[in-house]
């Protein structure tokens, strides 16, 4: 089996890293890990790096999200969705034009505390692990980008929230702070990832789909790793530089005949193709792609 990335749309009632032992298996590879959790209750895009793609993970954590949330209004939980113990119920549901109003309000730039249930780590443990333990503490609020919020009422207490957001978002927290600025509670009822790491649904499968099919077909589905970085724009080096990059060693701008701003990250490319990812930083001689990751 090829080495890359294989974009699964996971479905509800499994865990992400039940989805990624799922493919091992099908696949039949040593080597997998997924880019960024999504809770047993919600679906969609879930991209599974394969071999010697895992070395990708650290990009991919990295990249803006879209999701597609139902927020339930005059309901809170102690999870912040419909899975979890309610706390509060209102019946005092404000009209749709506050709603939009309060939602229009989180766009830009957002301060959110991650919730206790959630695979966060502090001292090595998962917050969720401690929340199961009856323990809660403090986490620092992190400061996230909300780019847009497209807003559908579906009832007088639920509505469709189409989000596109930066990494690190959690949705259901976003539903709970909009339900606290309505002054009745929100929750969230449900959740897909409609899209991730330049990756969308029409570009994925299920798990079922997966297993019902040939082994060719099933490589097939498995994308290089160059797809990962298709935002990036391409350097392809002449022999005795790309020999210098395989060894981890800078390759001064100058020498090559380019001019890139200090800190793009670039796709390095010889005559056999992509072989790694580089960054434009400052040496001593001046500007040099310095490979940072090598596949």
């Amino acid at each position: 089996m090829k080495n890359g990335v294989i974009i699964i749309n996971k479905e509800e009632g499994i865990s992400s890293q039940g989805v990624v032992s799922r493919v091992k298996r099908i696949l039949g590879v040593k080597k997998a890990g997924h880019t960024g959790t999504l809770d047993p209750m919600a679906t969609g895009v879930l991209p599974v790096l394969i071999e010697r793609g895992v070395k990708a993970s650290e990009f991919m954590l990295t990249s803006d999200k879209h999701y597609i949330a139902t927020l339930l209004l005059g309901v809170t939980t102690d999870t912040e969705d419909v899975t979890g113990e309610v706390l509060t119920e209102c019946d005092d549901i404000p009209a749709e034009h506050e709603v939009r109003e309060a939602v229009e309000g989180f766009v830009g730039e957002y301060w959110q505390t991650p919730p206790m249930y959630s695979a966060l780590k502090v001292g090595g443990k998962k917050l969720c692990d401690l929340a199961r333990d009856g323990i809660e503490i403090d986490r620092e609020p992190r400061r996230l980008t909300i780019y847009s919020i497209e807003v559908e009422k579906i009832s007088d207490r639920e509505y469709t929230l189409n989000v596109k957001c930066s990494k690190g978002t959690y949705i259901r927290t976003l539903c709970k702070d909009i339900g606290e600025k309505l002054g009745c509670g929100g929750t969230m009822k449900a959740l897909c990832r409609a899209s991730a790491s330049g990756f969308t649904l029409s570009d994925a499968l299920t798990l079922s789909e997966l297993e019902a099919m040939s082994e060719s077909e099933r490589e097939a589905r498995v994308l290089p790793v160059e797809r990962i970085f298709a935002d990036l724009r391409e350097v392809t080096l002449p022999d005795f530089f790309s020999h210098l990059a395989h060894s981890g060693l800078e390759i001064y701008l100058k020498k090559i005949s380019l001019d890139l701003p200090l800190g793009t990250r670039v796709r390095l490319s010889d005559k056999d193709g992509f072989f790694a990812v580089g960054e434009v930083r400052e040496f001593d001689d001046g500007l040099a792609i310095k490979p940072i990751r090598q596949f």
